[in-house]
């Protein structure tokens, strides 16, 4: 299926996807869930209005042949590096090659917009992310961030670190 660029029109969809990929009980069926280290939504449709009206900004999206949105990748132009992030997955529908074509599709981009590196954030007690990253050229640069602290992002059951991971193009 082709990547598109995701609309305003795509604002509903997108909340609920990436919610129930990373979030609440449903998230739990997939590999990519964070409901054991974070509690409430993952992003709000206010947060992602903002994101698609950000001219260095664009979400990414992946349907099924049935037009259902089941894939999305957030990407953002931040002087020589394209940060990635939201690379989300509908959870019984991981682990089939859909993640991969997104981050292939982010690296195109890349390229195309003179980014030689490519930054993502990934929550360091989350091994099995961190490693599927490492296998596709991401490399740790050793930085840490604190977490978000807003409650729109979720409410953290423990304190939480993000690593900062980036691959050259």
């Amino acid at each position: 299926m082709p990547i598109l660029k995701a609309t305003i029109n795509d604002v509903p969809a997108l909340a609920k996807l990436v919610n129930s990929a990373y979030r609440g009980e449903t998230s739990k069926k997939g590999w990519t869930t964070e409901a054991y280290l974070i509690d409430g939504q993952r992003i709000d449709e206010q947060t992602l209005t903002e994101y698609l009206d950000d001219p260095d900004a664009t979400i990414l999206k992946y349907e099924n042949e049935s037009g259902q949105l089941i894939g999305c990748v957030y990407l953002k132009k931040e002087e020589d590096r394209l940060y990635l992030g939201m690379l989300t997955v509908d959870p019984e529908q991981q682990a089939n090659g859909i993640g991969r074509q997104m981050l292939h599709e982010a690296e195109r981009i890349a390229y195309e917009l003179n980014c030689p590196f490519i930054k993502i954030t990934v929550i360091t007690t989350r091994h099995e992310l961190l490693d599927w990253y490492e296998r596709r050229g991401y490399r740790r640069t050793g930085k840490l961030l604190p977490f978000h602290v807003e409650e729109k992002y979720g409410i953290p059951r423990t304190s939480i670190q993000l690593a900062v991971l980036e691959k050259e193009i």
